[in-house]
């Protein structure tokens, strides 16, 4: 049976638990950490979270926009730290939410997916609401290269719901017409599959059965925005073990700059992520 992202991402939380740690070098964190809004702060905080995190949480979820926002010497930032969780067997998610027309897609899949690209990650997420079908070059190319999608489907933000939680003429929720169409194309790999959905700890549980996504999850939505390793426990309740990664970002970010503080922090979630989800 070949190896997909799901069946990487299982192996990777059974062995270190749930926690994904969000790198969100925002000016606000950035000057919590009596650091300036500049590329060498932000390098400076990139690296303390990462090597505070190694051995503790199963991966990292850079938010592209705070590493953007500095053009080439930001990505270049973000290239060193791809590299450098790599290198520590760190899973990388990059928050990236990408989609547009199915051509321009291509370019996407081949910035963050492809093998010859420096910015190659494990998976990144991206946004359906061009398209699900839009956003094939991407789900093609993770399956070549064992590498993921996270859809997203109900985020943590409450300025998405009149979107998701919209009714299609046939009179499916919008948010549930994503999922079916997750769970579909998951039946083409065997195990866990490369598509994944994003669903915030705080939304509603959809009418679609989340057991039957055949894929990951990535979880949002958890700490600073008011979601708890409980909340998480009750709407993935009976989804398979092992499917559900769990970011959290400012809750254990503020502990920072000093590295002892932060991996203090993110064991501790971990801790409550994998007693809750046991």
């Amino acid at each position: 049976m070949d190896e997909t992202f799901g069946t990487r991402l299982r192996d990777r939380i059974r062995a270190l638990g749930p926690l994904c740690v969000g790198v969100d070098p925002s000016r606000e964190l950035l000057e919590s950490w009596d650091r300036g809004d500049t590329v060498e702060g932000m390098e400076f905080f990139a690296r303390a979270a990462l090597e505070a995190i190694v051995g503790t949480a199963a991966a990292i979820k850079p938010q592209v926009a705070f590493f953007e926002r500095f053009g080439s010497a930001g990505y270049r930032v973000l290239e060193q730290l791809i590299r450098d969780a790599h290198d520590a067997d760190v899973l990388v998610v990059a928050d990236a939410k990408r989609g547009d027309f199915l051509v321009t897609n291509n370019g996407y899949a081949e910035a963050w997916l492809a093998e010859r690209s420096p910015l190659r990650v494990d998976a990144v997420t991206a946004s359906p609401y061009l398209g699900v079908d839009a956003l094939a070059p991407l789900f093609t190319l993770a399956r070549e290269n064992t590498r993921g999608v996270f859809v997203l489907v109900a985020t943590s933000n409450n300025e998405g719901r009149a979107v998701q939680g919209a009714r299609t003429p046939d009179g499916e929720r919008v948010e549930d017409l994503v999922l079916r169409s997750i769970a579909e194309l998951n039946q083409r790999d065997d195990g866990l599959g490369s598509v994944g959905a994003v669903i915030g700890a705080t939304r509603d549980a959809p009418e679609f059965d989340l057991a039957h996504l055949g894929g990951p999850f990535l979880v949002p939505g958890v700490g600073a925005q008011g979601g708890s390793a409980e909340n998480v426990a009750r709407l993935f309740a009976r989804c398979p073990a092992d499917t559900v990664l769990v970011n959290v970002a400012r809750s254990i970010l503020k502990a920072g700059p000093e590295r002892s503080a932060l991996r203090d922090a993110a064991r501790r979630w971990r801790d409550d992520l994998n007693q809750a989800l046991a």
